[in-house]
């Protein structure tokens, strides 16, 4: 099945976040869809993610290691979501799917002013989510990360006063609103009628 990708599916704020959102309803096993369950929605979804040339021309073969980081940054940072904290136990797998999607890249990172090298250069996919879901663990990230209370998603509350409570309020945040006033009319109702 081919997926179509438009900005609005990106609002975890982040690429290893948005990579953890291809799993569309993860909490409910019916509804659930992978988005990358085709290898090849893994080059159309790195073309659409970022403004920085991500690339990924063979997207069998990286499947795997982008699945595995996709699937332990989820779980790693969910846990960490509920619990408030990173417990040590749970990183090294994480760690080591990050250090899977860097073993092929040669990017330099961590230059003054061009952290990633020239933002002009296109950076493999897998290379580009490793450093993603490695830049999550900074304490400030973690105290912003949430978990959107009507699809699930993960995703870094970048607000003022820290408050955001939907992934996306034209989405999410819209039918929380339309699901309490549809409940507030129908219980008034009840209430005349009684």
């Amino acid at each position: 099945m081919v997926v179509s990708w438009t900005p609005h599916r990106f609002t975890g704020g982040m690429l290893a976040l948005d990579t953890a959102n291809t799993v569309v309803l993860r909490n409910d096993p019916e509804k659930t869809f992978d988005r990358l369950k085709d290898p090849a929605e893994i080059t159309r979804f790195a073309e659409a993610a970022s403004g920085r040339p991500l690339v990924a021309p063979t997207p069998e073969k990286i499947a795997p290691v982008v699945l595995s980081i996709r699937e332990t940054t989820d779980r790693l940072f969910r846990r960490a979501v509920s619990k408030g904290a990173i417990t040590t136990g749970d990183m090294p797998e994480f760690l080591e799917a990050c250090a899977d999607g860097l073993a092929q890249s040669r990017t330099e990172i961590g230059r003054p002013g061009k952290l990633f090298g020239n933002p002009a250069t296109p950076i493999a996919f897998e290379a580009a989510l490793a450093v993603s879901a490695l830049s999550l663990l900074r304490g400030d990230t973690i105290a912003r990360l949430r978990i959107c209370p009507n699809c699930s998603w993960l995703f870094v509350d970048k607000s003022r006063n820290s408050s955001r409570l939907w992934c996306d309020m034209a989405v999410c945040g819209n039918r929380q609103k339309a699901n309490r006033y549809y409940r507030r009319r129908t219980a008034a109702r009840e209430v005349t009628n009684v």
